[in-house]
């Protein structure tokens, strides 16, 4: 059972990297293998996944309401983007845990991830600061976005990186394109965590780990939730600032040695 230190540093970790483009997913499996950590439960993750939701609604509550408005505009757009994540995640989501999360060679793949992440992230730089024409959000954009937001279930991927990256090359507005890309995070957190309550009610998961938990299984739940909301508040105002001045170059070389080191852990403690 989780630790509630180790619970804290997973909610820190939670809530800075679902915005930074560096990938929430891989940095949590990265985590969870140098803890040892074995038997961390669906519903702790979404609980996480729900504090970095409550950051984006304090950021852009306005936004969200204006979805509800005449003529939906944004909504459609919004709905379009999250198709490609929904089928992916529905037909694939088991598969990829078990083939990558779980599997033999889990620091090599995901070191391979992270530095995917990190060419993308260095390309889109260089390709924002030389282009003289920016689209306002449309279709040419959004598709791109739901596409690249799909690719993104792989741990290593960044669901924020891949996201701005594709409506940048597609031409989209900095800052359209990233207000954009941390609203599509809601419904896909949204719906992971129905999804995940549902199995894990059915299936008797959540109650067995209150039974077994405890009192220090719901302190976990409580301050992981409270930190990732936290550092999710923190990470997207550092992440304006840098789609802004189209730099991510810092991001890029923290993948690197983020993939570095993931190889070197590979061959000397995660196995």
């Amino acid at each position: 059972m989780i630790e509630i230190w180790q619970a804290v540093v997973l909610g820190l970790v939670q809530g800075l990297t679902e915005f930074l483009p560096v990938s929430s997913s891989g940095h949590i499996a990265f985590f969870q293998h140098c803890f040892g950590i074995t038997d961390i439960t669906l519903f702790f993750s979404i609980i996480l996944h729900l504090g970095t939701l409550v950051a984006v609604c304090v950021i852009f509550w306005r936004d969200i309401l204006a979805l509800f408005k005449k003529p939906f505009k944004t909504m459609g757009f919004l709905v379009l983007a999250t198709i490609p994540a929904a089928i992916v995640g529905l037909l694939l989501d088991d598969l990829i845990e078990e083939a990558v999360l779980n599997g033999k060679y889990f620091g090599i793949i995901l070191a391979c991830f992270f530095l995917v992440t990190a060419v993308v992230l260095f390309l889109t730089e260089r390709f924002a600061k030389r282009r003289a024409l920016e689209l306002p959000l449309c279709f040419k954009t959004v598709i791109p976005m739901g596409l690249a937001q799909a690719v993104a279930i792989l741990p290593g991927i960044s669901r924020s990186g891949s996201t701005i990256c594709a409506g940048t090359f597609a031409g989209g507005k900095s800052e359209e394109v990233a207000k954009f890309s941390f609203m599509m995070s809601i419904p896909v957190i949204l719906g992971s965590f129905v999804v995940e309550l549902y199995k894990g009610l059915r299936g008797g998961e959540i109650q067995q780990s209150f039974a077994e938990g405890g009192w220090t299984f719901g302190c976990s739940i409580a301050l992981g939730f409270i930190v990732s909301a936290v550092a999710g508040l923190f990470a997207i105002k550092i992440m304006l600032k840098a789609i802004k001045n189209a730099n991510y170059k810092w991001f890029s070389l923290y993948l690197v040695l983020i993939a570095v080191t993931s190889i070197i852990l590979h061959f000397t403690y995660f196995n």
